[in-house]
């Protein structure tokens, strides 16, 4: 299969300027332009909205840490089973964590996977969100809380679990295919 999305792509210099310069930075940064942005760059306002929410997340600098957050994120796409999402942060969760296993292991069963008891937490609540979020309530939270997380915490882990619930969804619509250089990476 040699399509990135079933819907097609864009090239970087398709985009307007202010994203052309964005994912510029990221490719800068990573030597590569991630799929991701090759597909949503079809439809450049949401594409914005998904790069915004996304900093705002996962670049705060309070609460979660950066490999906490990425934890958060390996764990709800591999309860989504979005290969897309699994393998590019899982790349990135090997490079926070510095780890080259644990996203491996989170991503091959996230219930069961062993991790400390702030990192079980995490994931836990993360899980209780993806699976049935109509059902998620007070008792979630309560043993959130009950491990050490703090509301903002919990916030984020909600936040995080949320956004990547829709791009887990975007991934599965457009059949997105993870870059190559993903699985190399923080190995």
């Amino acid at each position: 299969m040699d399509e990135v999305s079933r819907f097609g792509t864009v090239e970087p210099d398709e985009l307007p300027e202010d994203l052309r310069e964005r994912i510029g930075a990221i490719a800068e940064k990573s030597g590569f332009v991630p799929n991701i942005f090759l597909a949503l760059g079809r439809r450049p306002a949401e594409l914005r909205a998904f790069l915004d929410y996304h900093d705002a997340l996962m670049d705060r600098e309070h609460g979660l840490t950066k490999a906490e957050r990425e934890l958060v994120v390996v764990a709800t796409s591999s309860a989504n089973h979005c290969t897309y999402c699994v393998v590019a942060h899982g790349a990135i969760l090997r490079i926070r964590a510095k780890d080259p296993e644990l996203a491996d292991r989170v991503a091959g069963n996230p219930w069961q996977v062993e991790l400390d008891e702030r990192g079980r937490a995490i994931v836990d609540l993360a899980l209780a969100l993806v699976q049935d979020s109509a059902r998620f309530g007070d008792r979630e939270l309560a043993a959130a809380r009950e491990s050490g997380l703090s509301d903002d915490e919990i916030w984020d882990i909600g936040s995080i679990t949320a956004l990547f619930a829709m791009s887990n969804r975007l991934a599965h619509l457009t059949a997105l295919r993870p870059n190559p250089e993903f699985y190399a990476m923080g190995r």
